[in-house]
């Protein structure tokens, strides 16, 4: 396999980047000499976003293979496409039991099947001359996260979707590096437009929710290298050091879903 390639002239290709961990990104992407095209399923926001950051912007519905695809042209018009970051993805607070069966679908679809389909995008337009692949998983992959267990489920997913889609490239000698990076909670409208609820108790056990500029730079950094999976490891932890509850066992979780419990109430 020939050696993967991010020439800082290429076309850099960040979804779900109006706010957030997305525009962030971004920033640093065009900051790195990338031409940089952002999508989000909100026009208008997307566009204030491209405009401030003088890169180009197409509204795109991370859940349409077709938009996908659309978006995989345009980028293309630009130039070589040499990175692709699936960031966009949705939130919702609450027993599975109780949740709202079109939030149950839109966190799929969202943030696992979006994944799928923008990683065959950017496959499809990277395949002959190489780039990175970056997507946006969650440290709540690696363990149990009561109140957000659809949420966990589609990280988790994401997580081993990426690394299972590494040794596929591997084997067919496709130049392409996948990686999945893996924060913990980070003060973004995602984790703020639930805050109200107690379900995201969990989300504030660490002493501090990350900033979305520590993320981007963590994310940014992984396009240096070859690791698959970043997290959970300093900058991207919190104290409470979630990915080793699997080991802990469930019971640890009520302590510090009574901790969180108090910071996210005196946080609203």
């Amino acid at each position: 396999m020939s050696a993967v390639t991010t020439a800082h002239d290429s076309v850099a290709v960040v979804t779900g980047a109006a706010r957030g961990f997305g525009r962030e990104i971004a920033r640093r992407l065009v900051g790195r000499g990338h031409r940089v095209l952002i999508t989000d399923v909100d026009a208008d926001a997307v566009t204030a976003t491209a405009a401030e950051l003088g890169v180009t912007a197409v509204a795109a519905d991370a859940r349409l293979p077709a938009d996908h695809a659309r978006v995989a042209a345009a980028a293309s018009a630009l130039g070589p496409v040499g990175v692709w970051v699936n960031n966009a993805g949705v939130l919702r607070a609450g027993r599975v039991w109780e949740q709202q069966e079109q939030d149950v679908t839109l966190q799929v679809e969202v943030n696992l099947l979006g994944v799928v389909h923008g990683s065959r995008a950017a496959v499809g337009v990277m395949r002959e001359h190489g780039g990175h692949l970056l997507n946006i998983a969650s440290m709540s992959a690696h363990g149990p996260v009561p109140g957000l267990a659809v949420y966990a489920a589609t990280k988790a997913a994401v997580l081993s979707f990426t690394t299972s889609l590494q040794g596929e490239l591997d084997m067919a000698r496709v130049p392409v590096r996948a990686h999945a990076l893996c924060p913990d909670a980070a003060d973004t409208a995602l984790v703020r437009d639930e805050q109200a609820s107690p379900d995201t108790a969990i989300l504030f056990s660490q002493r501090s929710l990350l900033t979305p500029t520590a993320v981007a730079d963590a994310a940014v950094a992984l396009l240096d290298g070859r690791a698959s999976c970043v997290g959970p490891r300093p900058p991207l932890r919190g104290d409470a050091d979630r990915g080793r509850l699997p080991r802990l066992g469930l019971p640890v979780l009520a302590r510090l879903r009574a901790q969180g419990d108090r910071r996210r109430l005196a946080g609203s």
